[in-house]
This record gives structure tokens, C-alpha cells and sequence, in this order.
């Protein structure tokens, strides 16, 4: 309002004003607008100040219109403002307020979508149905990655023991193989490079599997040093599929 041209005839941009009008841009009238937050200074968004400025376009207090220069604010009854103060305070408090709502509105909506995504993704954690001995094997397959390459960035441990839920629950594979075959799949020449996921030791396990049992049925192959039995099926004990881990994470082995 006290931007606004006192006389007809001024010119500002090459555009002629007359009295009550103003020429500014949104995103010039926002820095204009800007206001004091912590130790810094915030702006409205430009959709909070055009939202303002339609509520005082419908209550027939301004007028608006575009040009190549920016955007011409006309003000209603600009007379009847300059000679009342109430009138001005009135108009500047109404547009002050629109402000205010529409800019607490902006933060709320940015704090609920905020909150979806966190929610978002305490529900896709919610529904990893894995237990700990799922888990335990993902912490395993880590620990050995991690050996070979020391570098290795931490994964989702909680996705990858999913995958291995799924490996047990979905393919019946029995812990005991898992454990056996990331062992030695972590020391292979080949595959220690190769299987660096749940997921690529679920898409490749049953070659995995083969190859793993050609390696044991010869004491070297490769140049690779084979693993030990770790109660498998030529132990006697029948231990093969004994679902219960051992917690030995000393000697790496979940299952006897």
C-alpha cells in the first residue's frame, strides 16, 4: 500500500503508473515480504503470495495485471485509503494474515509429508517378516564380503534377511546350505566377486550349489583350498537341515 504511486504519470520500467498502482513481480514482492525466522530471514513461497493476492482480487481491494515488465497491482478505492489510516491498516493486516495462514498451512504440509514418508518407511520395515536367525545370516554374509573387500559399504541387513526368509521359507533350502554356501562361495576365486547380495546368492544358489559339490569331492580344484565339512552330509552325525543356529559367530558357524 505505501509502495504504491501517489500521483499519475510516474514512471517506473518504462510503464506510466497512475496514482494507487504498483509494479512488481511475485518473486520480487517475496523478498519484499520476507520475514525473521530463527537466525535468518524466510520468504512466502510464490504460490503463498499469489493466494494472498486472489483473496484481495475477489474482495475487490485490488486489481492485477500482467506485462512484460512484471505484474501491474492496481488498488481499489485507492483515494478512500489514502484518506482513512484505519482503511490502510485494514488492507495491509488482511494481506499479512493471508500470509500468515497460507505460509503456517505451506509448513504444515511439508511436516505431513514428512511424517508419510517416515511412516512409509516404518511400514515397509513392518512388513520384513524375518527372524533373527534370517538376520544372522545376513550379518554373516556381510561379515564375509566385508573380508574380501574392506571397503564394502553396509547394506540393508534387514532387506537381505528377508531374502533369506524367503530363501528358506519360499525355496526350502535349509539354514545349514545357506550358511555352507555363503562360506564358500566368500572364498571362491570366482564368486567372492560375484555374489555380493541375499539377492544374488538367492538367483544363483542352485549353481552355486552344484559347483560347491564338485569342489568337495576333490581336495583342491582351481588352486582353490577347500572349505571343511561343516556337518554335512559325509559327518555321520545326520546334522544336515538342523534348523536351530548354534549364536557361534566366533567360528562363523550359525548352524552345526
Amino acid at each position: 500500500m505505501g509502495k504504491a504511486s501517489h500521483q499519475d504519470g510516474v514512471k517506473i520500467a518504462g510503464v506510466e503508473l497512475k496514482r494507487g498502482q504498483y509494479l512488481r513481480s511475485y518473486r520480487k514482492l517475496a523478498a519484499d515480504l520476507a520475514y525473521k525466522e530463527g537466525r535468518g530471514t524466510r520468504e512466502y513461497s510464490l504460490r503463498t503470495i499469489k493466494k494472498a493476492i486472489d483473496k484481495l482480487v475477489n474482495a475487490e481491494r485490488v486489481n492485477v495485471k500482467e506485462t512484460e515488465q512484471g505484474t501491474l497491482f492496481t488498488i481499489l478505492n485507492y483515494s478512500k485509503y489514502q484518506g482513512s489510516d484505519s482503511n490502510e491498516k485494514e488492507s495491509v493486516n488482511t494481506l499479512n494474515s493471508e500470509l500468515n495462514t497460507n505460509g503456517k498451512r505451506t509448513v504444515n504440509n511439508n511436516k505431513n509429508a514428512k511424517n508419510a514418508r517416515i511412516n512409509k518407511n516404518k511400514d515397509i520395515r513392518s512388513k520384513l517378516k524375518f527372524e533373527t536367525h534370517h538376520l544372522q545370516l545376513a550379518e554373516l554374509l556381510f561379515k564375509k564380503i566385508k573380508e574380501n573387500n574392506p571397503n564394502a559399504k553396509k547394506p540393508n541387513l534387514e532387506s537381505w534377511a528377508d531374502t533369506f526368509r524367503k530363501i528358506m521359507e519360499i525355496d526350502k533350502k535349509p539354514g545349514k546350505e545357506i550358511q555352507d554356501l555363503i562360506l564358500w562361495s566368500q572364498q571362491h576365486h570366482f564368486w567372492y566377486k560375484n555374489i555380493l547380495s541375499a539377492d544374488k546368492l538367492r538367483k544363483q544358489f542352485d549353481r552355486l550349489q552344484l559347483e560347491m559339490k564338485d569342489d568337495r569331492n576333490k581336495p583342491y580344484k582351481n588352486n582353490v583350498i577347500q572349505i571343511p565339512n561343516y556337518g554335512g552330509e559325509d559327518d555321520g552325525k545326520g546334522s544336515e537341515g538342523n534348523e536351530n543356529p548354534s549364536g557361534a559367530f566366533g567360528n562363523v558357524k550359525l548352524y552345526k
